[in-house]
């Protein structure tokens, strides 16, 4: 009797194993990498605080960084082969007019949301009032900024690069030339003349800065402005290009229809990268959020001056992301918005941990597919079009910046000027890069359009890489809850047709004394390939001569 007992007993306890470890197989299976990629978050965290206390130099900090830097380099490379076969592939294998209604939507999409965006940062930035508690420094470092001109002018240039090669790791930027005007003061016997010296500034070495050394009376200073470059990728450029290459691709039929295959091969073989790649992100995340603490100034000090101000970033930042666009994604799709961002949250993690939303890109286009279902033309577009126009986040954060900097100066502004400041955030985020702190270049138009000074831009500096990490992850939810929105409106557009069958066309007329054989005409070969995953359910034909 006690023998049956103890077998049954072992039984149901083997059962209960089993069906434990059945549930745990499955779930690290669904969730494994992302319960390791939210551990090295936090994990990143613990650790950059707890090194603080040993105070490294900057060598040291710079070698403890270095699996971080690995993993940005990893998503850079991947960007330029992503952004190019992804577009090119993905509206080649779409009808005209669903491509034009798809990029109507898109565009009208973005535009909309961002503009809410900023309404919401200048709800809250005016009844919050952050720059109350906020105390200007005695001092001011003369930063040399372009004009809101210059800069629109650039983004214009950037759109049509003169050379795609540069434009993969180069884009255009004016470049300001100080050029001092001699005073013409006479020689003195037995005294000598002092001079000017322009030093690099101290975190930006890109930048001089004016030092004068015992000038009487002070020169004039002037600024002149010349064609320079900068070290970043011209994603807008390459959007362009893409986009127009696979418009004409898909007008070209059966001719174009070899080098979307190979697009299509290219965007596929990206993807089994970024699946392999993927498992190092958990490790690269712990020392990027670490290291980027080590480097920061000290917390109790900068939470003293900017506490409320980023309060506010964040707050405004939560509404939209977490209220506004969800419910908008409940109004046009009526299904959970929650289900939907679940599947997104590994694509959120590494938004947070590089503050690039270009640089995410291979990743929700990876989530998009495989966690929430989204037809991969679809995807192909939105997404990048989204990286390089869309950001919620940024134009949030320019809209109460603008108006915190205000309120500090103590500037009193008016409707007008809180208008013209909501319109100038949503044009200026759109020419923001999809780069880490892109949007401290663009926040000089929204400055400019209302007369605020442009020097104050360093009262924000101390916070901003981390309120960076925040806006990004808000550009990459709302890229991923536009590619689902888009995706359900043009359903039907994309859902393959039956081809019509036409009764005449089954046998080939062939001339007399033709012979028939099963060989096409000039030993041509047509051959129906399945696009990608075969899963569009578009098919191309290969000529093979």
């Amino acid at each position: 009797m006690w023998e049956q007992v103890r077998r049954a007993l072992l039984d149901s306890l083997s059962m209960t194993f089993l069906r434990v470890w059945k549930w745990a197989r499955a779930f690290w299976q669904r969730n494994g990498l992302l319960t390791l990629s939210m551990l090295s978050v936090a994990t990143g965290c613990l650790l950059g605080f707890l090194l603080r206390a040993l105070e490294l130099t900057e060598l040291e900090k710079q070698y403890f960084s270095f699996p971080g830097e690995l993993l940005m380099r990893m998503l850079k490379m991947l960007i330029l082969p992503l952004i190019t076969s992804s577009l090119m592939s993905g509206l080649a294998t779409m009808d005209t007019k669903a491509c034009g209604k798809m990029g109507v939507l898109t565009i009208t999409y973005y535009l909309w949301t961002t503009f809410m965006a900023v309404t919401v940062g200048i709800i809250l930035v005016v009844s919050i009032h952050p720059g109350a508690a906020a105390q200007k420094d005695k001092y001011s470092v003369g930063n040399v900024v372009l004009s809101s001109a210059d800069a629109l002018l650039d983004l214009i240039r950037n759109m049509f690069p003169s050379n795609l090669v540069e434009a993969s790791f180069q884009q255009y930027r004016t470049v300001l030339v100080p050029v001092v005007k001699s005073p013409g003061i006479p020689k003195i016997p037995g005294k000598t003349l002092s001079f000017i010296y322009f030093a690099p500034d101290d975190e930006n070495p890109e930048i001089h800065r004016p030092v004068f050394l015992e000038l009487t009376p002070s020169p004039e200073m002037t600024y002149r402005t010349l064609p320079g470059t900068s070290n970043e990728m011209n994603v807008l450029g390459i959007v362009i290009f893409s986009a127009t290459i696979g418009l004409l691709l898909g007008r070209m039929g059966e001719r174009g229809a070899p080098l979307v295959n190979v697009c299509q091969c290219l965007n596929e073989a990206v993807m089994k990268i970024v699946s392999m790649a993927v498992w190092y992100f958990p490790f690269g995340i712990v020392f990027l959020i670490a290291g980027k603490i080590l480097e920061m100034e000290d917390p109790s000090v900068i939470g003293q001056k900017l506490g409320l101000y980023a309060i506010t970033v964040v707050s405004g930042l939560a509404i939209h992301g977490v209220i506004i666009l969800p419910l908008l994604f409940v109004l046009i799709t009526k299904k959970n918005p929650f289900a939907f961002i679940q599947g997104m949250l590994q694509a959120l993690l590494i938004a947070l941990a590089t503050s690039s939303s270009s640089a995410t890109l291979p990743i929700t286009l990876k989530c998009l597919l495989e966690n929430n279902g989204i037809d991969r033309r679809v995807a192909r577009f939105v997404l990048p079009v989204g990286a390089t126009i869309n950001m919620d986040g940024t134009a949030l954060y320019e809209a109460v910046a603008a108006i915190f900097i205000a309120q500090v100066n103590e500037y009193d502004l008016d409707l007008g000027q809180i208008i013209t400041i909501s319109i100038t955030a949503t044009a200026a985020s759109i020419g923001a890069a999809g780069i880490p702190q892109s949007g401290l270049v663009t926040m000089v138009i929204v400055l400019t359009s209302v007369g605020l000074p442009t020097d104050d831009i360093t009262l924000i500096i101390a916070v901003d890489w981390a309120l960076d990490r925040f806006r990004t992850m808000t550009n990459v939810l709302g890229d991923a809850l536009a590619a689902g929105i888009i995706a359900h409106v043009c359903e039907k557009d994309f859902t393959p047709k039956a081809p019509a069958q036409d009764p005449g066309s089954s046998t080939a007329k062939l001339p007399s004394g033709e012979p028939s054989h099963p060989q096409p005409k000039d030993n041509v070969i047509e051959v129906m390939e399945e696009s990608l995953f075969g899963q569009t359910g578009v098919h191309y034909n290969i000529c093979q001569v």
